[in-house]
């Protein structure tokens, strides 16, 4: 008899706890289609014969993810001249619209319209990479977005970028640290000035 109202009042007290029905209407939205930064299979595979298959740094939430993408590039390009087209690429990609599934997970750039990139002029290091605004000149998270994806690619030689603008200043050795990819914000890619300057 004790266990029976011990389970009882167990009972009761359970229901009691639980959230009542209301009548009020609520609407909250729909709920979420997808994880927040979450993409399904990019299938690069199956697009790599419409060229070559890349990577671009977008900003989602707080920090920057890399994303699937492919470019073209013409073949018979000199070394440096290829660099340079691949670099152009990867910015039309970075300041294009970004993709409906893709703003759906929460991805945007922050990368303007109409940014160019050239190579190097006499005296810069020859896989410089000028742009047509001052790296300085640029938001924080614009300029790690531009870093991060150029320093993961054919674009640069290793794991920093060397770029200039379109001024007479020298350009700097960038680089993209893990610091950089999570508060692209508040952390400026580090910069250096290259030897001998």
């Amino acid at each position: 008899m004790a266990g029976l109202l011990a389970v009882t009042t167990l009972g009761a007290l359970l229901t009691g706890c639980g959230i009542r029905a209301t009548e009020v209407p609520t609407d909250f939205g729909p709920a979420p289609s997808r994880v927040r930064c979450s993409l399904g299979e990019p299938g690069v595979s199956s697009r790599a014969d419409r060229g070559l298959p890349v990577q671009v740094f977008l900003l989602c939430g707080a920090s920057l993810v890399a994303v699937d993408r492919t470019v073209r590039v013409p073949d018979g390009a000199a070394d440096h001249g290829r660099r340079t087209l691949i670099a152009q690429e990867l910015l039309d990609e970075l300041s294009a619209p970004v993709p409906a599934e893709e703003k759906e997970a929460g991805y945007t750039t922050l990368v303007r319209d109409g940014l160019t990139v050239s190579g190097p002029r006499p005296g810069d290091p020859e896989d410089t990479l000028r742009l047509s605004v001052a790296p300085a000149d640029l938001g924080s998270t614009a300029l790690a977005q531009i870093v991060c994806t150029f320093s993961d690619s054919a674009a640069t030689d290793g794991g920093w970028v060397i770029l200039g603008g379109p001024g007479s200043a020298a350009p700097l050795r960038y680089e993209c640290t893990d610091q950089v990819r999570a508060r692209p914000a508040g952390e400026r890619p580090p910069a250096s000035q290259l030897k001998g300057e």
